[in-house]
């Protein structure tokens, strides 16, 4: 599998790396499991350090870092700012909490005494995804780490040089060798790594296809997994919704990160009473996201992260319009050499039609007329997919017990959908499985051990 970090902006190679040999990834592995044996034994604040300085270093890279993700994957610099804020704030979250969600919990037996102790459980593999390159490793590594696991980390193939300054960083932190190494590996290496003895679990945030292979492997080995995989978050609009304010909230949740956010919105459900009204609000919303140079501070909508994703998305919207639905429209583009997709909204969309069916991962919007919240529920549940999921209407208690509806992970309401340090993450059906971040990302790779005595 090659390592090639390619700019999207025009589509030129910058680097190409070499494949981590059987040998070295062998190696790696044994480093982690020397290094568990005493990452494991430190005290909580002996870790909060090496945690602190980390985050120290986070602020001292963060325009570097920033400049790095705009050039290999595309984001644009402003988008690049608040990923990087986020995973500060990540740090700093579990640097002031971490330490009491592994308190043992007391429980009330019949008879005797009895505790739950969290403990962790050895070295865990990360297979991470693209499309934000930073956060998503953070997301997983920070709790794992500071639960006392090591960390092995397969990054997507192309970037490379996000994972490599991942890496860095860690290092330059003061952590011991072997408690977090990045890996260049490919499919089958990850499927060998899983069954190592020393390996403990996974947590993979991808596509479905690599969701399943990497379940099946963990399955077979009796290893702990757990993944976040795709989205097609419906977005739903009833009649007493403010519409202004909807539309743009509905833009900036399609067009964060150019479109390529698994809880960003894709499918828009609005009642048939106000359903032209939004139409036109969110269609004007939509035109202010011209793709441009994701290097420059004013540029809201970049390339997408590589050519073949530009290929896969035209198949997509093709067709669905071969398939009856209407192109309402689309951003006239200049001839670009980049991996460009222009801003897109698509209604008289319908099940069984790649936009209703799939995911679309870029800026392309399904406006779905529909006439009632009862129909938009429905709809909304005719997804294989259940990560994210928003409702707009002033009556908070009724957008409360429609949530309880609606088959997702999250539901918010009038609010956009986000994940948060304090908030569990993760979804259901065929969007995954287990939850991150909150005290749920710190025990997820833990032993819960239940300790009894008289």
């Amino acid at each position: 599998m090659p390592y090639r970090s390619v700019n999207p902006h025009n589509n030129q190679l910058i680097y190409q790396f070499d494949q981590h040999s059987n040998e070295y990834m062998q190696a790696s592995v044994s480093q982690a499991a020397k290094a568990f044996s005493t990452w494991s034994k430190k005290g909580f604040n002996a870790r909060r350090k090496l945690f602190s300085t980390l985050l120290e270093l986070l602020e001292e890279r963060k325009q570097d870092v920033v400049a790095l993700m705009a050039l290999e994957m595309g984001k644009p610099v402003k988008e690049g700012q608040a990923e990087m804020e986020k995973c500060m704030r990540l740090v700093d979250y579990y640097i002031k909490h971490g330490e009491k969600m592994l308190v043992d919990t007391v429980l009330n037996p019949t008879s005797g005494q009895a505790w739950v102790s969290y403990q962790p459980l050895g070295c865990i593999i990360g297979v991470m995804p693209w499309n934000f390159p930073f956060w998503q490793v953070f997301r997983f590594a920070i709790p794992t780490l500071m639960a006392g696991n090591t960390v092995i980390l397969k990054h997507a193939p192309n970037v490379p040089q996000c994972a490599l300054a991942i890496e860095a960083l860690f290092n330059d932190a003061g952590f011991a060798l072997g408690v977090y190494q990045n890996l260049f590996i490919d499919n089958e290496q990850v499927a060998a790594l899983i069954g190592e003895e020393a390996i403990q679990g996974i947590s993979l945030t991808g596509s479905e296809a690599a969701g399943a292979a990497v379940a099946a492997q963990a399955g077979r080995h009796i290893k702990q997994s757990l993944l976040e995989l795709g989205g097609s978050d419906p977005f739903i609009v009833l009649e007493d919704a403010e519409i202004a304010s909807c539309a743009q909230v509905a833009a900036q949740s399609r067009m964060i990160n150019s479109g390529q956010s698994c809880i960003a919105a894709k499918r828009f459900f609005v009642v048939e009473r106000i359903y032209e009204d939004f139409l036109e609000a969110f269609t004007h919303e939509m035109k202010k996201y011209a793709p441009g140079n994701p290097m420059e501070t004013d540029t809201h909508c970049g390339p997408l992260a590589a050519q073949r994703f530009v290929e896969q998305l035209t198949q997509q919207v093709q067709g669905s319009l071969d398939q009856g639905a209407v192109m309402h429209y689309q951003y006239t583009m200049a001839k670009t050499f980049g991996a460009y997709f222009p801003p897109t909204v698509l209604t008289q969309v319908r099940q069984g039609m790649p936009a209703f069916d799939e995911e679309l991962f870029g800026p392309v919007a399904a406006v779905v007329q529909v006439k009632d919240q009862e129909e938009a529920v429905q709809l909304a549940n005719r997804s294989r997919f259940g990560l994210g999921a928003s409702v707009w209407t002033s009556d908070i208690n009724f957008g409360r017990q429609l949530a309880l509806k609606i088959d997702s992970g999250a539901v918010f309401i009038n609010r956009l959908v986000a994940s948060a340090p304090e908030l569990p993450f993760g979804g259901i059906k065929h969007s995954g499985f287990g939850r991150e971040l909150a005290a749920d990302g710190m025990r997820a790779f833990v032993n819960r051990k239940t300790i009894v005595i008289p």
